[in-house]
């Protein structure tokens, strides 16, 4: 099985698949990406997808897509993307081992491209076995 870069809790997974569902017949799922913005520096970047982009990488759980676009793979290795209802918002966040820090309102975070090295090293120790 090959690495995925993002994974989805199931409480994501129903909500992409929702956001489908009211988008019309030629949604097929989200894209998530980054952006210079806000006053931590980065922004998380939702869009619709009606055509997906065969640059982009595929995450796939419990029957919700979403495309990951280039450019923000490197600061999204690792993270796992979550819904969460409280009693002010509703949204998707972002566990993510990349993040350096966020603003006070959390509308922006600061990232840090993935440790390659790392992450190999990561995944060599887990493949075996003493």
């Amino acid at each position: 099985m090959g690495f995925a870069v993002m994974t989805m809790t199931d409480a994501a997974a129903d909500r992409v698949k929702a956001i489908v569902g009211n988008s019309g017949a030629e949604a097929r799922g989200i894209r998530v990406g980054i952006k210079k913005g806000g006053c931590a520096g980065m922004e998380y970047t939702i869009d619709l997808v009606t055509e997906p982009s065969a640059k982009d990488d595929l995450i796939q759980h419990a029957g919700a897509n979403v495309w990951i676009e280039p450019a923000a793979v490197l600061y999204l290795l690792g993270t796992q993307m979550d819904f969460e209802v409280t009693k002010m918002r509703s949204g998707f966040t972002f566990n993510n081992p990349n993040q350096t820090s966020a603003c006070g309102c959390g509308e922006s975070v600061e990232l840090k491209p993935a440790d390659l090295a790392a992450l190999a090293r990561e995944r060599a120790g887990a493949g075996s076995t003493a």
